[in-house]
């Protein structure tokens, strides 16, 4: 096939000084395999939290990452490297569907659509041009979408998960938080997945030693319960295809889950950049298939009951510290990933995570998350005194955090991330085009600390 046929590097066992490993060349297979693994390894913590966290079967959403790192590679022609596993950006789209009273297949159904969405979106971007998401997406944009989708799960955090057991949730915090910033290499990427271990780890000693916690449970009950339930992976078989569903479609989950859009298609387009820039081969020209092929994933993944799928950072971590960009290696890790995906036991063993230990993760993990939308902020210098770069961002970011409704029939509303998306998005391009019509051009609006202190010091009221 076009784009595959791995040449071996060199020896295929040793890099020089300044060496990469190319897209289109390999390692030795059982090097190349165990790089596969290594990729599995890095990224399985985040992608078995977002099933759990979504409601949906990890051992799925785990084979399905499998299938969609291949597809991906294959509508890709081999050319970029990555692996798709599940999208946590529909976490909080996942909360809103469920408390308007949708369940599994709602929520599919419109991860569904945005897969599609999606697909249309790269199509469109190979037809004329990464040039179409600057201008439709600039960062100011970008970064606010982002920075509410984080922002907006604060309350899932806060009221689900942390109260279930406060004590074991701020103890995976700490830990996580400390391997996160001490550990380093390939520890420091798997550092999530560390976190899981400790606060399931600690949760088992705490019940043996304490017995039961009288606090809620996963169902919003104050009552007596362990921390950690086992009885589903005893009753779990050790080989088995996971529980599958398909999707059911609702106008108003569609509506909730289709801002995340502007989210995927800014880790698709950072991936291919930062993939690039390592290894020294611009994909601007393959930016658009990238983007139609995480979409076309999508909609395999959710048509089985499965989850979003995106480009995982944790994968680019491995990248750079092996220096192999091999789609080789990813071939091998979508190949690991759907045997893993086939022992039901081991994806009981993940689902069973007891909710005090989430509580630690998502904190961290969804704070995180909104501050990817300040970093878009930071790395494109985007100037908030101009009133077009603040007005939109101020005004979406607080109406998609703090769960503004605006009812527009008795059938139909829009909150939250959906419209704290639709406030950024028209309102930057509204007041763009408005402000060029009307030929104003205003002075910044937060102009304090900006002041020349000398000039301050003589009064003079200069500012710099």
């Amino acid at each position: 096939m076009s784009g595959f046929g791995w040449k071996l590097h060199g020896d295929g066992r040793t890099l020089g000084p300044g060496e990469v490993v190319r897209p289109n060349e390999r390692l030795t297979w059982t090097r190349t395999i165990g790089l596969g693994a290594q990729h599995v390894v890095s990224m399985i913590g985040a992608c078995f939290v977002a099933p759990v966290l979504m409601g949906l079967d990890p051992s799925l959403g785990l084979m399905a990452s499998g299938v969609a790192t291949l597809l991906f590679l294959v509508l890709t022609r081999g050319r970029v490297p990555s692996y798709l596993g599940s999208s946590l950006s529909f976490v909080g789209v996942a909360a809103v569907i469920g408390s308007q009273g949708g369940g599994p297949a709602e929520l599919t159904g419109a991860l569904f659509v945005v897969g599609l969405a999606l697909a249309v979106v790269g199509l469109v971007v190979q037809r004329l041009g990464a040039k179409v998401i600057h201008a439709v997406l600039p960062p100011a944009v970008t970064g606010a979408v982002v920075m509410l989708i984080g922002f907006n799960l604060a309350p899932v955090a806060a009221s689900s998960y942390w109260p279930q057991d406060q004590w074991t949730a701020l103890a995976t915090m700490l830990f996580t938080g400390l391997a996160l910033v001490v550990l380093r290499g390939f520890w420091s990427r798997i550092a999530i997945f560390l976190g899981l271990v400790f606060g399931y780890l600690l949760s088992w000693i705490l019940d043996l030693s304490l017995g039961k916690i009288h606090s809620i449970d996963g169902s919003g009950k104050v009552v007596d319960h362990w921390r950690l339930d086992l009885t589903s992976v005893k009753e779990a078989a050790w080989v088995g295809f996971p529980d599958t569903h398909a999707p059911s479609f609702s106008a108003s989950a569609i509506v909730v889950a289709l801002p995340v859009l502007i989210a995927l298609v800014a880790e698709n387009a950072g991936h291919v950049k930062a993939v690039g820039e390592m290894t020294g081969d611009p994909l601007d020209d393959k930016l658009g298939t990238a983007i139609a092929a995480d979409g076309a994933a999508t909609m395999v993944s959710t048509v089985a009951g499965g989850p979003a799928t995106t480009t995982y950072a944790e994968n680019i971590g491995v990248m750079a510290a092996t220096r192999v960009y091999s789609t080789a290696a990813y071939m091998c890790a979508a190949i690991v990933a759907l045997f893993f995906g086939l022992c039901p036991k081991f994806g009981a063993f993940v689902a069973a995570i007891p909710g005090g230990v989430l509580g630690g993760i998502t904190v961290i993990l969804y704070g995180m998350i909104g501050l990817l939308g300040a970093q878009i902020w930071v790395r494109n210098k985007v100037d908030f005194s101009q009133p077009l770069n603040l007005i939109p961002a101020a005004a979406g970011v607080i109406v998609g955090i703090g769960g503004v409704t605006l009812e527009i029939t008795d059938n139909f509303e829009l909150n939250g991330i959906a419209l704290g998306t639709l406030v950024v998005l028209t309102g930057y391009h509204a007041l763009r085009w408005l402000s060029k019509a009307a030929g104003t051009s205003q002075g910044g609006l937060l102009d304090a600390g900006t002041t020349s202190y000398d000039d301050a010091d003589q009064g003079s009221g200069k500012t710099s």
